[in-house]
């Protein structure tokens, strides 16, 4: 063998030498390469720079210079940062210490400043106590000062209002009543209790005066201008000689009578609230001068021995006061509210009079209601008289909703507690008359056709109107807890209402096919509609969300977060348990009659056996027969089942009908695939008189009410296709069934997808015509 070449020699010694044991750091230690093995990170570079090519060994040198010069600059940069390094060391102490003393002297300045400060501020005190006390005495006199000025304006105002009446200058003592009012309101947080006081006495003094001769001078033009009209208001041909020196004068007295609103709302802040009836703001001063002969004549007839104050007829003075209303409203608009309008008054004429009577009705309400609390017949026709007059006043008169009517008189604890416990009372009465009724159980549109779609007997929809009228006679209080209250009232009349249908039904389950026990039937799927439809309706939705604001747990009951989420974003409904228990009730009358219709099936059948075992395996094939006709066996079964279809039609309504015929398609399905189908066997003419049977005759009975009844009975169809096979295709799919273990699209090819292919083994089972037999 040749000797190597030189730089061959080189290279395995550059090799030896990169492969010599060489000195781990800490990291390879930790990773388990101080054993002498090379680092991952050189070999990469090796493999990198090198190869597993021989011929690049020449490489190795050039790779050692060049990292013994990288190796080498690295050392002369950490010599140079190493030596760098004191000196910045060296740098930064200098500098902190000339920080040190610069702050020692800062602080030493300090300690001087503040002990010269201290000193001069307790020689200063003396002086600061003398000026205090200087100073309080200058505010003390200037309070003082302001206090005699006040008492000063009040005399000058005095005085001028004084000297205005004796010269007859109403107009300047009105705007001096006005400062002075002005004044009064200035003084509220002075906390000057006895100027307050003779100020307020000053001025409702002064007030008194002017307010009385404003409203005398006042009361006479209105006599003048026929007011108040009693009777509607006639028109009269030509208006009075001195109409534009009446209106002059109205207009003049108007605007001073309003100068002195402010003044008389401070005087009326001292006076008793009435006790009862909602706070309200003053009315207009001109309007409160308007109302008294109104107030005299109302007083006059409805208090006291008067004959007109009968508790038995509040309508006389509702209606009452709805005629004065009524005959002010043009003069108010036509009259008075231009005055208001030019004056800067943002008042309403005719809403203001409105008020004004209001508080008439209001009084006297509250003064009778407590008195017919124990007479129910005189407390009901005060309630619908107070109703009917909330109505009149919001719907005739456009009286605003933001204000009071009289119906916070109904929200009284005690009458509200009466009003429920009347209403529950006759209306479990008027339940008790509708139930007992001869013609409870019928319809009353049974001969219109049109208008009797739920066939609801005339008991359930009287029940129904019963509650509607409930709901009408509530939907209008302001109170959204005292609805949520008749609410649940209804709620117990409903479930009590089911509690009896219930009942009745149980004494009508010997014959589920009576005409009564459909009726019942017809009245629990009525009320379940009603009552589906009012959990949809804006007005029961508001009330669901005031219910869950309020927590009402007596209307809602003990609710989790999940129930409470579902009522607040309106998904479920106020009458859900209803629904629930409604639903569950009309389930089981109709689970009963659909039984009874099968039980007389069944007994057809029992009777006249649907083809006997023997004769489904003689039967003559379909080419043998002329034509087919249904089995004679069929007939009286068939024959029955129209006639309880037909029945079920008549008396029970659509969606009720629509349920029962589909479920007793299913139930029929299930008994004619497992006692007549599974229960024989069959040969070719006996599967085809079969099929015959059920697509020709049964199938048509119900293609009455739906396009494809077949889909009704899927398992009788399905058995049909399996049983008239042909004889290859049913060897075929027997095999099929033996050999894969899921043959489902086999089965889906022939049009079955209901029967199991377990089942369609035993239909196969079923055949007679196999070859061999």
């Amino acid at each position: 063998m040749a000797a190597p070449s030189a730089e061959q020699q080189n290279g395995q010694s550059d090799e030896s030498d990169l492969q010599s044991p060489i000195s781990t750091n800490d990291e390879d230690s930790e990773t388990g390469l101080g054993d002498g093995a090379l680092p991952v990170y050189l070999v990469d570079l090796i493999e990198k720079e090198i190869g597993v090519d021989l011929k690049s060994l020449k490489k190795v040198s050039a790779l050692l210079e060049k990292l013994t010069a990288e190796n080498k600059l690295l050392e002369e940069q950490v010599l140079t940062v190493s030596s760098s390094v004191p000196l910045r060391v060296s740098a930064a102490l200098s500098a902190a210490e000339e920080s040190r003393v610069s702050l020692e002297g800062l602080l030493q300045r300090e300690r001087v400043l503040s002990n010269t400060l201290i000193q001069h501020l307790q020689g200063a005190q003396p002086w600061a106590d003398s000026l205090g006390r200087t100073l309080e005495q200058l505010d003390n006199t200037e309070k003082h000062m302001k206090y005699l000025q006040c008492l000063s304006r009040i005399e000058e105002l005095s005085d001028s209002i004084q000297q205005c009446l004796i010269t007859n200058s109403i107009w300047e003592a009105v705007v001096a009543v006005g400062s002075m009012a002005s004044l009064d309101v200035g003084l509220k947080q002075s906390g000057c209790s006895h100027l307050q006081a003779f100020l307020r006495e000053t001025l409702c003094f002064w007030h008194k005066i002017i307010k009385d001769r404003l409203a005398g001078d006042f009361e006479e033009l209105l006599i003048q201008l026929h007011w108040p009209f009693i009777s509607p208001p006639t028109q009269s041909l030509s208006p009075p000689a001195n109409a534009q020196e009446l209106h002059s004068q109205l207009e003049l007295l108007v605007a001073q009578l309003l100068s002195l609103q402010t003044s008389d709302d401070l005087i009326s802040e001292t006076s008793v609230s009435r006790v009862g009836l909602p706070p309200t703001t003053p009315l207009s001063l001109p309007v409160q001068i308007m109302l008294l002969p109104l107030s005299k004549r109302f007083r006059y007839h409805f208090t006291g021995n008067r004959q007109t104050n009968s508790l038995n007829k509040p309508e006389w003075f509702l209606t009452q006061v709805l005629m004065w209303m009524g005959n002010s409203s043009n003069f108010m608009e036509e009259k008075i509210q231009p005055i208001l309008d030019r004056n800067g008054a943002n008042v309403n004429a005719k809403v203001e009079l409105c008020r004004g009577l209001l508080t008439l009705a209001q009084e006297k309400l509250a003064l009778d209601a407590p008195r017919l609390l124990y007479d129910d017949s005189l407390f009901c026709h005060l309630v619908d008289e107070i109703l009917q007059f909330e109505r009149e006043l919001r719907t005739t008169h456009s009286y605003p909703s933001t204000l009071p009517g009289v119906l916070h008189v109904l929200l009284e604890e005690v009458v509200l507690q009466k009003w429920l416990t009347v209403e529950r009372k006759m209306a479990i009465e008027k339940v008790d008359a509708m139930l007992s009724a001869e013609g409870a159980w019928s319809s009353q549109y049974k001969d219109i056709s049109d208008m009797d779609e739920l066939k609801a007997p005339d008991c359930a929809e009287t029940f129904m109107t019963l509650l509607l009228v409930i709901t009408d006679r509530y939907r209008a209080l302001p109170c959204p807890r005292a609805q949520l209250r008749f609410l649940a009232l209804q709620r117990e009349l409903v479930d009590d209402f089911r509690i009896r249908l219930t009942q009745v039904m149980k004494e009508e389950s010997r014959n589920p096919l009576g005409s009564r026990y459909c009726a019942i039937l017809n009245a629990a799927n009525y009320i379940s509609t009603v009552l589906g439809d009012w959990g949809d309706n804006v007005f029961f939705l508001q009330l669901q969300q005031s219910a869950v604001a309020l927590g009402e747990e007596e209307l809602l009951g003990p609710l989790g977060v999940t129930e409470s989420g579902r009522l607040a974003s309106l998904e479920g409904s106020l009458f859900e348990g209803l629904l629930g228990l409604l639903e569950r009730l009309r389930g089981d009358m109709l689970g009963r009659l659909l039984e009874a219709v099968m039980r007389d099936v069944q007994k057809k059948n029992d009777t006249n056996v649907y083809p006997s075992p023997p004769r489904w395996l003689s039967l003559p094939s379909q080419c043998d027969q002329a034509t087919m006709s249904l089995s004679s066996l069929a007939c009286p079964l068939m024959l029955c089942l129209r006639d309880h279809l037909l029945q079920l039609q008549q008396m029970l309504c659509l969606p009720l009908f629509q349920m029962g015929w589909q479920d007793l398609a299913e139930r029929l399905d299930l008994f004619l695939y497992q006692n007549v189908i599974l229960y024989n066997h069959f040969n070719e003419g006996g599967a085809a008189q079969l099929q015959f049977d059920m697509t020709r005759n049964l199938f048509p009975l119900f293609g009455h009410y739906c396009k494809r009844p077949e889909n009704f009975f899927k398992h009788v169809k399905e058995a049909c296709v399996i049983l008239c096979l042909n004889v290859g295709s049913a060897l075929l799919l027997r095999d099929v069934l033996r050999q894969q273990p899921s043959p489902t699209s086999a089965l889906n090819e022939l049009g079955v997808y209901r029967l199991a292919p377990c089942d369609v083994l035993i239909l196969l089972n079923l055949r007679a015509s196999w070859p061999g037999k």
